[in-house]
């Protein structure tokens, strides 16, 4: 015991040189006459040189005490019985580059890899980055552009990374993303609770080898090469699906809770139903359909006997309504479908421009009355209202087109209309929920000036982002590391088993 304490004290003496090098700095002349800033920014970079040569010597001394195993077997069932002392390698991390020495197993035959059963037991990356420094640069990258993330690593850690370093850390830190969520045990929910799922797209800017075929082809079958010709389009953008599901508490209500008459008070602003335990995904990769397949495995998840009321918020594409109907029948799920009552008004609104000028205030009572009227359950009636407005006022087909529109889209989503059972059931009856997801996911960080995307870069920053959102990074991280041992390390192990001793 005497002789284990003496190695732990002359193993870490160059790491109290170091402490006592920025002592006498502290109390000597040299630091004396300086601000508080500036002993700052010395002591920050001193601290990663003292906590640098720390872990250097530990390492140092594990390299000392590593045992001789016997039996190192790969997973090619080849033993590995020559022996090779001090096999090092560079491990880029928080406080600097340190060294890594190590035993190698090695097999006679040199067509099988040499084993390290110690980069196991540190669970090494495959890569020179340390975990640490993958985790910060994740961290970062999901907050900003590429280069302000090598910048921040840089002011944090000293480590001066490119941006393609960064996006290679952020993909692979991402890695584990739809595993991870596919084994996490049901969340708690109040009894009663309404679950609620939700889906929408968003367009990000791509590089163009990163389109979806057809958008490319359109992207490149302009009239001129110089300018856009009316009614073309740049064509650069790749949908992104987002999905949501989350619990609500039922709140019901009237539709003149939602739009009182102009003579009452307004309600509260959240007095209807509220979000809790939201759960956001979204891809780049995936299509639509594979999306609201995830959607519908995290609310399988929350409610596997299908004991509590689902429904299904969407802004009305036909698409969606497709997926999400195929997806409940596929599963043998109730899920009730309501279409966004706020598209619904962008219909009305369009309408109502046929008949008033733009800014008559006749126009807003037009379209409350008619809002009203079909929270009321009377969509039909809306719609041939305003066939027969349009009739009477003698508009022409280009200017009645709107209306038209409007009065068509009321009776085609009829059976998603049904707000007079939502709001007295207590459902929410709007998607602004999946709407600020979008926002969050994908606008805030996607849509920078001049950003332009891999699909792979573009993938990672979403689903790093979803985890910053559902507040699960740290209960991720942790299972990705388990993933990246058992990847990078067991793996190569007869049976998966890592020696030790």
């Amino acid at each position: 015991m005497k002789a284990y304490a003496v190695q732990v004290t002359t193993a870490f003496d160059q790491s109290r040189e170091r402490f006592e090098t920025v002592l006498a700095w502290l109390s000597g002349p040299e630091s004396a006459g300086l601000t508080h800033g500036e002993l700052e920014d010395h002591l920050q970079v001193a601290s990663r040189e003292v906590f640098c040569q720390l872990l250097q010597d530990h390492l140092d001394l594990r390299a000392q005490r590593e045992p001789r195993l016997a039996g190192v077997v790969g997973a090619d069932q080849v033993s590995r019985r020559t022996i090779e002392a001090g096999r090092a390698r560079t491990l880029a991390t928080v406080f600097g580059d340190v060294r890594v020495e190590r035993l190698a197993y090695r097999a006679r035959a040199h067509a099988h890899a040499d084993l390290h059963p110690a980069d196991a037991a540190l669970n090494l990356p495959a890569e020179q980055h340390s975990h640490g420094l993958r985790r910060l640069a994740a961290v970062e990258a999901a907050r900003g552009s590429f280069a302000e993330a090598a910048w921040s690593v840089a002011q944090a850690t000293g480590q001066r990374l490119g941006n393609r370093q960064i996006e290679q850390l952020t993909r692979r830190a991402a890695v584990d993303f739809d595993e991870f969520y596919a084994t996490r045990s049901q969340p708690l929910c109040e009894a009663g609770d309404v679950l609620v799922l939700s889906c929408d797209g968003k367009g990000i800017v791509m590089r163009p080898a990163a389109l979806r075929p057809a958008t490319a082809k359109a992207a490149t079958s302009r009239k001129l090469a110089t300018r856009l010709s009316k009614g073309e389009q740049r064509h650069r953008k790749r949908l992104a699906e987002v999905g949501c599901v989350y619990d609500c508490a039922p709140v019901p209500r009237t539709p003149g809770d939602i739009l009182p008459a102009p003579d009452q008070p307004h309600p509260p602003r959240h007095s209807g139903p509220r979000a809790r335990g939201k759960w956001l995904v979204a891809s780049v990769t995936a299509d639509a359909a594979r999306v609201i397949g995830q959607v519908f495995d995290e609310a399988e998840r929350r409610d596997p006997d299908q004991h509590r009321t689902w429904v299904a918020l969407v802004d009305g594409n036909n698409h969606q309504l497709a997926r999400v109907g195929a997806e409940a029948q596929a599963r043998g799920v109730q899920v009730t479908i309501v279409v966004d009552v706020v598209h619904v008004l962008e219909y009305l609104w369009r309408a109502a421009w046929c008949f008033f000028a733009e800014g008559d205030p006749h126009a807003q009572t037009w379209v409350h009355d008619h809002a009203r009227s079909v929270l009321a359950g009377r969509a039909s009636v809306v719609a041939a209202a305003i066939r027969r407005k349009a009739t009477r006022n003698h508009l022409d087909a280009a200017k009645r087109k709107p209306a038209d529109t409007a009065a068509a889209y009321l009776p085609n989503k009829k059976a998603y209309l049904d707000y007079p059972t939502a709001l007295a059931r207590g459902w929410p009856i709007a998607t602004g929920v999946i709407e600020g997801a979008c926002r969050h996911l994908v606008k805030d960080r996607m849509d920078r000036t001049g950003a332009r995307w891999s699909l792979a870069g573009a993938e990672a920053i979403l689903k790093l982002r979803a985890l910053g959102s559902n507040g699960d990074f740290d209960a991720y991280w942790a299972f990705h590391l388990a993933k990246e041992r058992q990847r990078v390390h067991a793996a190569r192990y007869a049976n998966g088993i890592i020696p030790h001793r």
